[in-house]
């Protein structure tokens, strides 16, 4: 296992631009009142950070490593989603829902289905059980199906990354620790993005959607930097 003091010396200087990128967006504070390609730009730069992040790691190392390219493309779609969230009171919310519906896939498919921990999957689909009986007399028309749809979704992503950790036979790592609070992160920020949208407003909400959606792509994408090693494992399972 390597160790986390080795992987700060290694990967930390890469993520210098994402933390500096994350203190623009936090610092300029852009109203959400008035959307403009701007404040697009200043949002999505974070997640721009981390493309360049995995890039750094070489075209050859994303080619030969399927769960590394797969955690790239998600941020793509994320970057894409966030756009459209810019404008979500001009109509586009759905649309930024669906970009990150298939990050939430993309991500679930880079975590992979191995180990299976069905435990982990039950305890997932009654949190997210849990959460929609909450929303659900919040929402009205599409949203009745499309937010079930997409808890769905984000539920099996956090499933797979827990699932991912092992603890109980001591075969986790450091990076599958990183996705599993990543997803965790995820799940927060997503449920106060809803909570805020459909039920009442959340205080400071504003700040904890983008304070824990910002550390948790920065974790998930961290959870990358060893998929040789999460690659040789499932070979050998």
């Amino acid at each position: 296992m390597v160790s986390p003091v080795t992987v700060v010396k290694s990967e930390g200087p890469k993520l210098v631009p994402f933390f500096k990128a994350t203190c623009v967006y936090f610092v300029l504070w852009l109203p959400t009142s008035s959307p403009s390609w701007f404040s697009a730009l200043i949002k999505c730069l974070p997640i721009f950070c981390l493309w360049v992040f995995l890039l750094a790691h070489g075209i050859n190392f994303l080619v030969a490593h399927r769960s590394a390219s797969r955690i790239l493309a998600g941020l793509i779609f994320s970057a894409v989603g966030d756009a459209f969230l810019i404008w979500q009171e001009q109509g586009y919310f759905i649309h930024g829902l669906l970009m990150f519906a298939i990050t939430h896939i993309l991500y679930s498919s880079a975590f992979g289905m191995k180990p299976l921990d069905l435990k982990a999957g039950l305890m997932m689909g009654l949190i997210s059980s849990s959460c929609y009986a909450f929303l659900y007399s919040y929402l009205s028309g599409p949203f009745t199906y499309l937010v079930a749809v997409y808890i769905a979704l984000i539920g099996f992503m956090g499933w797979r990354a827990v699932a991912g950790m092992q603890l109980c036979n001591d075969l986790w790592t450091w990076t599958k620790l990183s996705a599993c609070i990543g997803a965790m992160l995820f799940m927060v920020s997503d449920l106060t993005i809803a909570v805020n949208k459909f039920c009442f407003p959340v205080p400071y909400s504003r700040v904890i959607i983008m304070a824990t959606y910002y550390a948790a792509q920065m974790l998930i994408a961290l959870s990358a930097v060893e998929s040789r090693d999460e690659e040789d494992f499932k070979k050998r399972s």
